[in-house]
């Protein structure tokens, strides 16, 4: 069974920054989508960023130039680099798998098949 556990969230205050890793166990697809998906208490699931297996990023306009995806193969690790923060990126955090490759519609519906347990981002203004 696949396996998302992240780490890395915690307080900051506006303008910091935070570095969110994602550990990926017993992922037997050959091809992937992985990003982050938040949520926030009282709203919708709303899809952050994503990377595909062949590198391709796509980031919601509300992370761009703040945020980026990268991944580690090596480490079969999953990361997203967080500056700038904003009281308004206050969520909980998930780290999310799948083997399609249609990241920009999976990030757009939150629509992946692999869920991580979620990391809470606090940003105090």
């Amino acid at each position: 069974q696949v396996q998302l556990v992240e780490s890395g969230g915690g307080s900051v205050q506006a303008g910091g920054s935070l570095t969110l890793s994602c550990t990926v166990a017993d992922y037997k697809h050959s091809t992937f989508c992985m990003g982050w998906i938040r949520q926030a208490p009282g709203l919708e699931r709303e899809g952050v960023a994503s990377i595909a297996s062949y590198g391709r990023t796509h980031y919601a306009e509300f992370v761009k130039g703040r945020f980026t995806v990268s991944q580690d193969n090596a480490k079969n690790t999953v990361n997203l680099q967080m500056n700038s923060l904003k009281p308004e990126d206050t969520a909980t955090y998930y780290c999310v798998a799948d083997p399609r490759l249609a990241c920009e519609r999976l990030l757009r519906h939150a629509d992946f098949r692999y869920w991580g347990q979620g990391t809470q981002v606090t940003v105090s203004s």
